[in-house]
């Protein structure tokens, strides 16, 4: 059949043809979330970014929506619609729903190419069971891909940060997420040494959801939570003093509540939670090995992921631990992005996989 392809030309556009059906054009990198979802593809870089996030029919929990416009539905469904997050401290709590949404956000972003299976490279908590890891794996080969490989979100992080990781050199990566603080120490391609904690940006907003109730009898919502956390929230006291309007409702008569809420507030609120994150990076220091705790000190710490968008952040770090603390130039997205590195030079980065199962 080929004799029939007359000369170059004829070629060039069956080597074309090849590369249209070619699996690799749509291998993507999913960073998944507790709180977000985003997705990265050779071609279009990070093309998907979204609230984990699912509207569902009660009672047969079919998908309705996923992702960000979900958000202005928060606690104004009728009683037949349920919206749920189906990822709880970075693993999947639901399996079902948290395959359709990742269904979902494929084929949107696959759009006219839904006949292709993708390979997949997710990006994990370092801390991840093989149970959980397992879970990860077959939730996303029922969400439609082909080939799923795991890679810890620290790595990926590092990778997104351009560190140079399969040095002996060693380097801190802090990735502050939605449901988990990963503390890693990264040297020879590997994890040296890490410590991961289940209090992140999911925590803070329900310390500040928890303050508001305790010192205000007000109630108010998982979104405007986090607006506050962001817009004038503080990891330390000595930032900018901010102010803030917020509605909610009185916990006492029930009705729409409105009052004006200042960054220290929001800092006492947190305070807590931010105290137990610092603990365990001192506690990923101590354990650090003395070779590598010299390369530290003299390269500072990284920090990556949502928490690193907190007003002070840096600054905890630093009066806490005595070192230099650089941020992200795109924290929300250098996981994704340095999977997407990973991915696109599988071969040569093969040794910064985990282990399959």
């Amino acid at each position: 059949m080929l004799k029939n392809i007359p000369g170059k030309g004829g070629g060039m556009k069956l080597n074309r043809l090849f590369k249209w059906f070619s699996f690799e054009g749509s291998n993507m990198a999913i960073d998944l979330g507790t709180s977000n979802t985003l997705i990265y593809t050779k071609k279009d870089g990070v093309i998907l970014d979204e609230n984990s996030m699912v509207a569902l029919k009660k009672g047969t929990k079919e998908l309705i929506e996923a992702g960000k416009t979900v958000i202005p539905m928060l606690g104004r469904t009728p009683e037949d619609i349920i919206i749920c997050e189906p990822l709880e401290d970075g693993v999947i709590a639901d399996f079902k729903v948290v395959e359709d949404m990742l269904r979902f956000f494929i084929e949107k972003v696959q759009k006219k190419k839904l006949f292709l299976r993708p390979r997949v490279l997710v990006a994990v908590p370092s801390g991840i069971t093989p149970v959980e890891k397992k879970a990860v794996i077959n939730t996303v080969q029922e969400a439609g891909a082909r080939e799923v490989l795991l890679v810890s979100e620290p790595i990926a992080g590092a990778m997104g940060m351009h560190l140079p990781v399969r040095e002996p050199t060693g380097h801190m990566v802090i990735d502050i997420g939605g449901g988990t603080t990963e503390i890693a120490v990264i040297a020879l391609s590997g994890i040296v040494n890490q410590v991961s904690i289940k209090i992140a940006g999911s925590e803070l907003n329900d310390s500040i959801q928890t303050y508001l109730y305790d010192e205000y009898n007000m109630a108010i919502g998982r979104a405007l939570a986090e607006k506050v956390k962001i817009e004038i929230g503080a990891a330390v006291p000595t930032v900018e003093d901010r102010e803030m309007e917020i509605s909610g409702r009185d916990l006492v008569d029930g009705l729409p509540k409105s009052i004006k809420i200042r960054t220290n507030e929001v800092y006492e609120a947190m305070k807590e939670a931010l105290g137990l994150m610092k603990n365990a990076i001192k506690k990923a220091l101590s354990e650090t090995p003395p070779e590598l705790a010299s390369d530290i000190v003299e390269k500072g710490v990284f920090i990556t992921g949502g928490g690193a968008l907190i007003r002070g952040i840096d600054q905890m770090i630093q009066e806490e631990t005595d070192l230099k603390v650089k941020i992200a130039e795109d924290p929300l997205k250098s996981v994704v992005l340095g999977a997407g590195i990973i991915l696109d030079n599988l071969e040569e980065n093969r040794n910064l996989l985990m282990e399959s199962i």
